[in-house]
């Protein structure tokens, strides 16, 4: 019978179930053998900085999150048309942008309420 699974995982081994991958094939993609992996797995980071970046990528992930960090929060933009205008106005000088805040805003103000 094999041991129980251990209760509480660490966030490489959730990164790692996450990218569906073997700790034999993210050594192997890492470039490091298995043991080495679940090393980093039991103590919650890896050892060394030149695994970072291969690790990331073989992950599907950032740096950051291989660290134990947050991934930043994606901002959220407007789609479609909208989206495409708010983007090339963002581009225009900033007395033309005045111009475009200045006929926009009364008019989202005056909806918003309604």
């Amino acid at each position: 019978m094999l041991p129980d699974k251990p209760q509480s995982e660490t966030h490489l081994t959730k990164l790692r179930t996450n990218a569906e991958l073997t700790v034999r094939e993210l050594a192997r993609q890492v470039g490091t053998n298995h043991t080495t992996v679940m090393y980093w797995e039991s103590v919650g980071k890896v050892g060394k900085t030149e695994f970072l970046l291969p690790m990331a990528k073989a992950l599907g992930v950032t740096i950051e999150e291989v660290l134990g960090e947050l991934r930043p929060r994606k901002t959220v933009t407007a789609g479609g048309k909208m989206g495409q205008l708010f983007e090339e106005a963002s581009k225009l000088p900033r007395g033309q942008q005045d111009k475009v805040i200045a006929v926009l805003e009364p008019f989202v103000n005056a909806h918003a309420n309604a």
